[in-house]
């Protein structure tokens, strides 16, 4: 059988095969319905009365020159990991040194009690600077840059009022008040000798970074557990700022946090299976555009699928078998797919083992070509559905050529996800074919700079120097960085 084929499937397979194209596939002519949308949202998103897309003005306000220098921290408290590293901007241009130190973040702490989350991540930043410095009672404060990737609204850069969780948590208590006092009550507790100069998301971090080595870089994406972008707006674009007089060329990053386009469900096209995720998340109707491309949702996606065929009496695929281990829900990850795809095994042999490693199923032979297309094809409506944001900032602004940074682990890890997409882009944008296969494309979705280290590192650089400047917008404390 060669790769996905499915020529001597039973019919009833087939034709189960062909509606899951059906479901899944997204043709052009859609892509540019939701990218059309697209564009109308990011713009009410920066009106006074707001929208889905929150489009949160981030108080970032200058690019990098290249030329930023000093000692920095950055936190990063993504939906797995929390990482904290060294930044040291270096004498050279767009140059830098980095350490660095990964903590796991225990599951329950994301349901748990919020005074038990910040003490953990000030012990991980305890541990990290005693580790690297020594005594921290003799040393001055660091600054800080806190990467916190969820949705929160600033009005200052070191504030962020978390408007909800997303990735998984659900603590208690925590939306709708701002989460620095929080952070810094616990650091205090412990003598953790950090001052917090910024509080970023992770996709302004991706940009800012990416800005300073590339100065074609426009936009910056996460492509990982969550998905979201951001870019430079001018403040005169921006209605929901007027009141604060701002002149209206001065740039204003935009965190979008666009997984949440289009929760009202006027253009993407849901199956029942992302139906089934919604209803069942911590946060029904929330997150509609997040809970089809992210990470932490392709997986499940696919396991909800499998789960079907099995008691679809047409195709029962396993039967007979013990599917236990497969109805556990977010048993299987975005990897999982990635494995399947990467499969170049004539007899999916590769597939096969993982299939009864993982779950204790023997797939035959007719099923490993359906477990393949299944992949194939969520993998690559997340990746064409990921376009559309792009090409709808891109249409906004009326950038013809530019560079977009993407970072996160299906982006960096996922078969064919960066080639799926830059089809996708072509296709929407209308650009001509290519003459030449290593011709670059007008807009290219290139593998980010380090935006949750460098990145928070460089906006805290950025930040001091505005201080230092007299610039004193999107500052809360002035009088905490004389």
């Amino acid at each position: 059988m060669a790769v996905g084929s499915l020529s001597d499937a039973p019919k009833d397979l087939l034709k189960e095969i062909k509606h899951l194209e059906e479901l899944f596939t997204i043709d052009t002519a859609k892509l540019k319905e939701i990218t059309h949308h697209f564009v109308d949202e990011l713009a009410k998103g920066l009106s006074v009365e707001g929208g889905s897309i929150p489009m949160n003005p981030t108080w970032v306000m200058s690019r990098p020159t290249g030329h930023e220098t000093g000692n920095y921290l950055a936190l990063d408290m993504g939906g797995t990991n929390l990482r904290v590293c060294q930044v040291t901007l270096t004498e050279q241009k767009s140059e830098f040194d980095i350490i660095q130190s990964k903590y796991r973040l225990p599951e329950e702490l994301k349901t748990g009690v919020a005074e038990e989350l910040w003490e953990y991540i000030a012990d991980c930043l305890q541990q990290f600077i005693e580790t690297h410095h020594g005594d921290v009672t003799k040393m001055d404060k660091f600054p800080l840059g806190f990467t916190f990737s969820y949705p929160a609204t600033q009005n200052y850069i070191d504030e962020g009022i978390l408007q909800r969780w997303t990735k998984g948590f659900d603590i208690a208590g925590v939306e709708g008040r701002n989460v620095v006092p929080m952070f810094e009550a616990a650091l205090k507790q412990r003598g953790v000798p950090i001052k917090l100069t910024a509080l970023i998301n992770d996709t302004t971090g991706t940009l800012i970074a990416s800005a300073y080595t590339d100065p074609k870089m426009m936009i910056g994406c996460i492509f990982g557990t969550g998905c979201n972008a951001a870019y430079i707006e001018d403040c005169g674009s921006i209605p929901k700022l007027a009141h604060l007089n701002l002149p209206p060329e001065t740039p204003m990053a935009i965190n979008c946090e666009w997984g949440a386009f289009d929760n009202e469900g006027k253009v993407l096209p849901r199956t029942p299976y992302d139906i089934a995720i919604d209803k069942d998340s911590p946060r029904p109707g929330q997150q509609a555009f997040e809970k089809m491309i992210a990470g932490l949702y392709l997986g499940e996606i696919f396991r909800l699928v499998m789960v079907d065929m099995h008691h679809n009496p047409e195709a029962h695929i396993f039967a007979g078998q013990d599917i236990s281990k497969l109805r556990k829900p977010y048993s299987l990850d975005s990897s999982f797919l990635s494995a399947i795809e990467e499969d170049t095994l004539e007899d999916l042999s590769e597939t096969l083992d993982l299939f009864e490693t993982k779950l204790n199923i023997s797939p035959n032979r007719a099923e490993l070509g359906l477990i393949r297309r299944t992949a194939e094809l969520i993998g690559t409506r997340a990746a064409r559905l990921s376009a559309c944001g792009v090409a709808a900032i891109s249409i906004k602004k009326g950038y013809k050529s530019c560079h977009v940074g993407a970072d996160g682990s299906v982006f960096n890890k996922y078969p064919h996800f960066k080639a799926r997409g830059a089809q996708a882009l072509r296709e929407i944008l209308d650009w001509p074919e290519k003459t030449n296969p290593k011709e670059e494309d007008p807009i290219e979705i290139l593998a980010a700079e380090d935006g949750s280290g460098v990145g928070a590192a460089l906006i805290a650089a950025l930040t001091l120097q505005r201080v230092k400047d007299g610039n004193m917008h999107g500052i809360l404390h002035p009088e905490n960085f004389k």
